[in-house]
Protein backbone atom coordinates (compact mmCIF):
# COMPACT_ATOMS: atom_id res chain seq x y z
CA UNK A 1 0.00 0.00 0.00
CA UNK A 2 1.63 3.42 -1.17
CA UNK A 3 1.69 6.18 1.54
CA UNK A 4 -1.08 9.17 0.59
CA UNK A 5 1.68 11.73 -0.56
CA UNK A 6 -1.05 14.33 -0.84
CA UNK A 7 0.84 17.22 -2.13
CA UNK A 8 3.34 14.98 -4.09
CA UNK A 9 1.29 13.55 -6.05
CA UNK A 10 -0.40 15.17 -9.42
CA UNK A 11 -3.55 16.80 -9.23
CA UNK A 12 -5.54 19.64 -9.83
CA UNK A 13 -8.65 19.54 -7.74
CA UNK A 14 -8.38 17.43 -4.85
CA UNK A 15 -12.12 16.55 -3.14
CA UNK A 16 -11.20 15.65 0.72
CA UNK A 17 -14.06 13.22 2.19
CA UNK A 18 -13.62 14.12 5.62
CA UNK A 19 -13.18 10.83 7.83
CA UNK A 20 -13.74 8.59 5.00
CA UNK A 21 -12.73 4.72 5.30
CA UNK A 22 -11.50 3.06 2.40
CA UNK A 23 -13.68 -0.27 2.64
CA UNK A 24 -16.76 1.48 2.70
CA UNK A 25 -15.55 3.99 0.01
CA UNK A 26 -14.47 1.16 -2.36
CA UNK A 27 -18.16 -0.78 -2.29
CA UNK A 28 -20.35 2.18 -3.76
CA UNK A 29 -18.22 4.97 -5.37
CA UNK A 30 -18.79 3.34 -8.55
CA UNK A 31 -22.54 3.96 -8.10
CA UNK A 32 -21.38 8.08 -8.60
CA UNK A 33 -17.78 8.23 -9.85
CA UNK A 34 -15.75 6.86 -12.07
CA UNK A 35 -12.03 6.23 -12.26
CA UNK A 36 -9.23 4.31 -11.03
CA UNK A 37 -9.28 3.71 -7.40
CA UNK A 38 -6.25 3.12 -5.11
CA UNK A 39 -5.80 2.17 -1.02
CA UNK A 40 -3.42 4.79 0.46
CA UNK A 41 -2.09 5.11 4.05
CA UNK A 42 -2.37 8.68 5.80
CA UNK A 43 -0.22 10.12 7.36
CA UNK A 44 -3.15 10.76 10.03
CA UNK A 45 -5.67 9.39 12.03
CA UNK A 46 -7.56 12.77 12.55
CA UNK A 47 -7.98 16.11 11.04
CA UNK A 48 -5.30 18.08 12.88
CA UNK A 49 -2.75 15.50 12.88
CA UNK A 50 -3.04 15.33 9.10
CA UNK A 51 -3.21 19.12 8.27
CA UNK A 52 0.00 19.34 10.56
CA UNK A 53 1.91 16.80 8.75
CA UNK A 54 0.52 17.89 5.41
CA UNK A 55 1.15 21.44 4.97
CA UNK A 56 4.27 21.75 6.55
CA UNK A 57 5.65 24.81 3.73
CA UNK A 58 3.93 27.62 2.20
CA UNK A 59 1.35 26.11 -0.52
CA UNK A 60 -0.69 27.89 -4.01
CA UNK A 61 -3.72 26.50 -2.56
CA UNK A 62 -7.53 27.45 -2.79
CA UNK A 63 -8.91 25.66 0.35
CA UNK A 64 -12.44 25.55 0.84
CA UNK A 65 -12.99 23.77 4.16
CA UNK A 66 -15.98 22.17 5.60
CA UNK A 67 -14.18 21.60 9.18
CA UNK A 68 -13.59 24.31 11.25
CA UNK A 69 -9.42 23.26 11.92
CA UNK A 70 -8.56 23.78 8.90
CA UNK A 71 -9.43 27.26 9.24
CA UNK A 72 -8.79 31.23 8.51
CA UNK A 73 -8.98 33.06 11.99
CA UNK A 74 -4.62 32.14 12.37
CA UNK A 75 -5.20 30.28 15.48
CA UNK A 76 -3.15 27.54 16.75
CA UNK A 77 -4.61 24.41 16.96
CA UNK A 78 -2.64 23.85 20.29
CA UNK A 79 -4.41 27.45 20.78
CA UNK A 80 -8.11 26.23 20.08
CA UNK A 81 -10.16 25.67 23.32
CA UNK A 82 -12.18 23.35 21.84
CA UNK A 83 -12.22 20.22 19.84
CA UNK A 84 -8.93 19.51 18.47
CA UNK A 85 -6.76 18.41 21.64
CA UNK A 86 -3.37 18.19 20.84
CA UNK A 87 0.12 20.07 20.89
CA UNK A 88 0.65 21.43 16.99
CA UNK A 89 1.47 24.49 16.98
CA UNK A 90 -0.01 24.90 13.07
CA UNK A 91 -2.56 27.20 11.57
CA UNK A 92 -3.85 26.85 8.50
CA UNK A 93 -3.23 30.69 7.61
CA UNK A 94 0.44 30.30 8.08
CA UNK A 95 0.42 27.40 5.50
CA UNK A 96 -2.13 27.77 2.87
CA UNK A 97 -2.41 30.63 0.36
CA UNK A 98 -6.46 31.03 1.10
CA UNK A 99 -8.65 29.64 3.18
CA UNK A 100 -12.46 29.45 2.81
CA UNK A 101 -14.31 28.86 6.27
CA UNK A 102 -17.51 26.99 4.48
CA UNK A 103 -18.09 25.64 7.86
CA UNK A 104 -18.80 29.15 9.00
CA UNK A 105 -20.61 30.96 6.52
CA UNK A 106 -22.34 27.52 4.74
CA UNK A 107 -23.07 26.15 8.43
CA UNK A 108 -26.67 24.84 8.85
CA UNK A 109 -28.11 25.27 11.93
CA UNK A 110 -30.89 22.56 12.03
CA UNK A 111 -28.28 19.71 10.43
CA UNK A 112 -25.76 21.17 12.80
CA UNK A 113 -22.76 20.21 9.78
CA UNK A 114 -21.82 21.94 6.84
CA UNK A 115 -23.66 20.27 4.51
CA UNK A 116 -22.43 19.37 0.78
CA UNK A 117 -24.46 21.75 -0.81
CA UNK A 118 -22.70 24.79 0.99
CA UNK A 119 -19.18 23.56 -0.49
CA UNK A 120 -19.95 23.15 -3.97
CA UNK A 121 -21.84 26.70 -3.82
CA UNK A 122 -18.55 28.53 -2.15
CA UNK A 123 -16.48 26.67 -4.79
CA UNK A 124 -18.89 28.22 -7.66
CA UNK A 125 -18.78 31.61 -5.68
CA UNK A 126 -15.24 32.09 -6.08
CA UNK A 127 -13.98 31.65 -9.59
CA UNK A 128 -11.01 33.80 -9.59
CA UNK A 129 -9.66 32.63 -6.35
CA UNK A 130 -9.27 29.50 -7.89
CA UNK A 131 -7.90 30.57 -10.93
CA UNK A 132 -5.46 32.42 -9.28
CA UNK A 133 -4.42 29.35 -7.06
CA UNK A 134 -2.22 26.10 -8.69
CA UNK A 135 -3.91 23.77 -7.21
CA UNK A 136 -7.59 23.50 -5.20
CA UNK A 137 -9.01 21.70 -2.53
CA UNK A 138 -12.74 20.93 -1.39
CA UNK A 139 -12.91 19.60 1.74
CA UNK A 140 -16.57 17.92 2.45
CA UNK A 141 -17.16 17.51 6.02
CA UNK A 142 -18.96 14.25 5.33
CA UNK A 143 -18.71 11.24 6.09
CA UNK A 144 -18.13 12.47 9.10
CA UNK A 145 -20.92 12.45 11.72
CA UNK A 146 -23.22 14.56 12.64
CA UNK A 147 -25.14 11.96 10.13
CA UNK A 148 -27.68 13.74 7.65
CA UNK A 149 -30.31 11.72 8.08
CA UNK A 150 -30.47 12.29 11.78
CA UNK A 151 -30.35 15.85 11.76
CA UNK A 152 -29.00 16.16 14.96
CA UNK A 153 -24.55 17.50 15.24
CA UNK A 154 -24.36 18.66 18.78
CA UNK A 155 -21.20 17.56 18.88
CA UNK A 156 -19.54 19.36 15.52
CA UNK A 157 -22.00 22.20 16.39
CA UNK A 158 -20.53 23.21 19.93
CA UNK A 159 -16.79 22.80 18.16
CA UNK A 160 -17.79 24.98 15.74
CA UNK A 161 -19.31 27.57 17.70
CA UNK A 162 -16.35 27.14 19.79
CA UNK A 163 -14.06 27.90 17.42
CA UNK A 164 -15.90 31.00 15.89
CA UNK A 165 -16.39 32.40 18.98
CA UNK A 166 -12.20 32.27 20.17
CA UNK A 167 -11.96 33.67 17.16
CA UNK A 168 -14.30 36.83 17.17
CA UNK A 169 -12.23 37.36 21.08
CA UNK A 170 -8.53 37.02 18.97
CA UNK A 171 -9.51 39.65 16.79
CA UNK A 172 -11.34 42.31 19.61
CA UNK A 173 -8.85 41.41 22.13
CA UNK A 174 -11.37 40.46 24.38
CA UNK A 175 -10.88 37.12 26.62
CA UNK A 176 -14.78 36.90 27.47
CA UNK A 177 -14.63 37.68 31.35
CA UNK A 178 -14.75 35.87 34.11
CA UNK A 179 -16.94 33.03 32.64
CA UNK A 180 -15.05 32.13 29.58
CA UNK A 181 -11.86 31.91 31.88
CA UNK A 182 -13.34 29.08 33.83
CA UNK A 183 -14.47 27.17 31.12
CA UNK A 184 -11.25 27.58 29.61
CA UNK A 185 -9.85 26.06 32.88
CA UNK A 186 -12.06 22.94 33.37
CA UNK A 187 -12.18 22.23 29.78
CA UNK A 188 -8.63 20.64 29.19
CA UNK A 189 -8.53 19.03 33.09
CA UNK A 190 -12.20 17.14 31.35
CA UNK A 191 -11.25 16.52 28.21
CA UNK A 192 -7.64 14.57 29.66
CA UNK A 193 -9.44 12.91 32.18
CA UNK A 194 -11.96 11.32 29.36
CA UNK A 195 -8.76 10.95 26.90
CA UNK A 196 -8.25 7.34 25.69
CA UNK A 197 -11.59 6.22 27.19
CA UNK A 198 -13.34 3.82 25.63
CA UNK A 199 -16.45 4.31 26.98
CA UNK A 200 -16.21 8.25 26.36
CA UNK A 201 -15.66 7.51 22.67
CA UNK A 202 -18.58 5.51 22.38
CA UNK A 203 -20.72 7.65 24.25
CA UNK A 204 -19.77 10.26 22.08
CA UNK A 205 -21.26 8.37 18.74
CA UNK A 206 -24.15 7.32 21.02
CA UNK A 207 -24.98 11.22 20.36
CA UNK A 208 -25.45 10.49 16.74
CA UNK A 209 -27.75 7.84 16.76
CA UNK A 210 -31.34 7.02 16.96
CA UNK A 211 -32.01 4.99 20.57
CA UNK A 212 -34.61 2.86 19.00
CA UNK A 213 -31.68 1.95 15.97
CA UNK A 214 -28.65 1.16 19.28
CA UNK A 215 -31.08 -1.30 20.80
CA UNK A 216 -32.59 -3.17 17.74
CA UNK A 217 -28.53 -3.22 16.11
CA UNK A 218 -26.33 -2.40 18.18
CA UNK A 219 -23.80 0.64 17.84
CA UNK A 220 -21.61 -1.02 15.28
CA UNK A 221 -24.75 -1.48 12.87
CA UNK A 222 -26.40 1.82 13.47
CA UNK A 223 -23.50 4.04 13.11
CA UNK A 224 -21.96 2.60 10.05
CA UNK A 225 -25.75 2.68 8.19
CA UNK A 226 -25.33 6.20 8.67
CA UNK A 227 -22.11 6.53 7.93
CA UNK A 228 -22.98 5.06 4.28
CA UNK A 229 -25.48 7.15 3.96
CA UNK A 230 -23.38 10.30 4.73
CA UNK A 231 -21.08 8.84 2.37
CA UNK A 232 -23.54 8.34 -0.31
CA UNK A 233 -24.70 12.12 0.10
CA UNK A 234 -21.52 13.52 -0.31
CA UNK A 235 -20.08 11.55 -3.21
CA UNK A 236 -23.74 12.53 -4.74
CA UNK A 237 -22.88 16.33 -4.65
CA UNK A 238 -19.42 15.44 -5.85
CA UNK A 239 -20.80 13.71 -8.79
CA UNK A 240 -22.84 16.62 -9.47
CA UNK A 241 -19.89 18.94 -9.62
CA UNK A 242 -16.90 17.30 -10.96
CA UNK A 243 -18.10 18.43 -14.48
CA UNK A 244 -17.05 21.80 -13.15
CA UNK A 245 -13.26 20.74 -12.79
CA UNK A 246 -11.31 21.22 -15.96
CA UNK A 247 -7.86 19.55 -15.08
CA UNK A 248 -7.03 16.15 -12.63
CA UNK A 249 -9.26 15.71 -10.27
CA UNK A 250 -8.15 13.36 -7.38
CA UNK A 251 -11.28 12.03 -4.01
CA UNK A 252 -9.35 10.80 -1.33
CA UNK A 253 -9.59 11.87 3.00
CA UNK A 254 -7.80 12.93 5.44
CA UNK A 255 -8.58 10.03 7.74
CA UNK A 256 -10.58 6.68 7.91
CA UNK A 257 -13.22 6.32 11.18
CA UNK A 258 -13.35 3.59 13.48
CA UNK A 259 -16.12 1.61 14.56
CA UNK A 260 -15.02 -0.76 17.22
CA UNK A 261 -11.87 -2.02 15.91
CA UNK A 262 -9.43 -2.62 18.73
CA UNK A 263 -11.54 -0.88 21.10
CA UNK A 264 -11.41 2.65 19.17
CA UNK A 265 -14.46 4.55 18.29
CA UNK A 266 -14.98 7.20 15.84
CA UNK A 267 -11.01 8.57 15.50
CA UNK A 268 -8.25 10.25 17.47
CA UNK A 269 -4.55 11.93 16.96
CA UNK A 270 -1.97 8.92 16.63
CA UNK A 271 -4.29 6.26 16.56
CA UNK A 272 -2.61 4.58 13.52
CA UNK A 273 -4.58 1.51 13.13
CA UNK A 274 -5.67 -0.04 10.02
CA UNK A 275 -9.58 1.97 9.69
CA UNK A 276 -7.95 4.84 10.46
CA UNK A 277 -5.48 5.33 7.87
CA UNK A 278 -6.53 3.28 5.08
CA UNK A 279 -8.20 5.65 2.57
CA UNK A 280 -9.21 6.14 -0.98
CA UNK A 281 -7.44 7.42 -3.53
CA UNK A 282 -9.35 7.75 -6.41
CA UNK A 283 -8.56 9.44 -9.62
CA UNK A 284 -11.43 10.34 -11.97
CA UNK A 285 -11.60 9.48 -15.41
Amino acid sequence: MEDHRFLESDWDYCVVLDACRYDVFSEIYDEYLDGTLEKRRSNASSTPEWAYRTFTDSHDIAYFSGNPFINNLGIPLNELKWGASCDYEWAAADHISEVFDVWKHGWDDDLGTVPPESLAASFREHPEAIERADRTVLHYMQPHAPYLGRGKGQKLKQIRKGIDRQGQQEASADGGGALSSVSDAVRPKVESALDGSKLAQKAGLWLELDPADLVRNGTREAAMELYEENLRIALESVADLVDDLDGRVIVTADHGEAFGEQGVWEHHIETHIPPLVEVPWLELE
